[in-house]
């Protein structure tokens, strides 16, 4: 009898879902609605030439304009009926579907030409999410980045003053983790802090209980382009921008007169208040997490 071989067995890519054009259109239609609402005040700000210590915060870090929340992506492996006349068969990463006249995101073409990229936030995404998330910081990374310096990075007075603002970093072991809190340091905090992070280390020290790792999920949505669905990427801001309200109210900046109640973590009852928060932002970002690691292994 001759001897049996191992049949090659080769598998078929996924049917794409089809999405007939009423059905995407709607969606489309919701996803504007709901990115114009969230990027309305900052953008009625711009118009008159304002600015909020809080809530631009996300338009200027990361460089993004309102335009990148408002379009309005299916992901991969969607297929949209009845798209070819639709502005997007004019967008980048675009491709005829399998259907006449439909539309889907190329991905085998985005991670062609920048699969190093994808690759490198999933290197970071996984290491992140297979971390013991910390909750030791209580976000004094804001503190240090004022810590004895008379000038400081928000036209925002101190709500403790220069000196007591000082005492507090000096009271606390710094535990900062995350590269882009930590190079803002001010010179004499940098010594202070447990860690040394680099962004050769990142991959090393990010861990799910970060703030900056959460607000950072909206950074790699944004890189990953059209492979994320709109309501991926809407998820993401949202996660980063309520993160931020917390970061700011922990700071050591008074913000009474932009309506913010500070979060006092110099005691023990705002230090609770401030992990409590803490805690289910890191539960919110592993899931975001999670559906983003998805996204990059498919």
């Amino acid at each position: 009898m001759p001897p049996a071989y191992p049949r090659t067995v080769t598998i078929a890519p996924p049917a794409p879902t089809v999405l007939a054009a009423d059905e995407w259109r709607a969606r489309e239609a919701a996803h504007a609605r709901r990115a114009q609402a969230l990027t309305l005040a900052h953008r009625e700000r711009s118009a008159r030439q304002e600015t909020h210590p809080v809530e631009d915060f996300l338009f200027t870090y990361y460089s993004y304009k309102p335009a990148i929340l408002h379009r309005w992506h299916p992901g991969e492996d969607v297929e949209l009926r009845d798209a070819a006349t639709d502005a997007r068969a004019a967008w980048r990463w675009y491709a005829p579907g399998r259907t006449t006249g439909s539309l889907m995101v190329d991905g085998p073409a985005l991670r062609a030409e920048r699969g190093t990229m994808i690759a490198n936030v999933g290197t970071i995404l996984r290491a992140t999410a297979d971390r013991t998330p910390g909750f030791g910081c209580f976000g004094l990374h804001e503190w240090a980045m004022v810590y004895r310096q008379r000038e400081h990075r928000h036209p925002v007075p101190l709500r403790l003053g220069r000196e007591a603002t000082d005492a507090v970093v000096e009271a606390h072991d710094l535990r900062c983790t995350h590269y882009d809190a930590f190079r803002f340091f001010t010179p004499d905090a940098v010594p202070r802090n447990r860690e040394a992070p680099t962004r050769e280390l990142q991959s090393a020290l990010e861990q799910p209980g970060c703030l900056h790792a959460g607000m950072d999920l909206y950074k790699w949505a944004v890189k990953l382009g059209p492979l994320v669905p709109g309501d991926l990427l809407l998820d993401a801001f949202e996660l980063a921008r309520d993160i931020r309200v917390l970061d700011m109210q922990a700071s050591p900046y008074d913000l009474a007169d932009w309506g913010y109640e500070p979060v006092r973590i110099e005691t023990p009852e705002g230090k609770a208040a401030y992990v409590q928060a803490q805690r289910g932002f890191s539960v919110r970002g592993q899931a975001l997490r999670a559906r983003l690691l998805d996204i990059v292994d498919a």
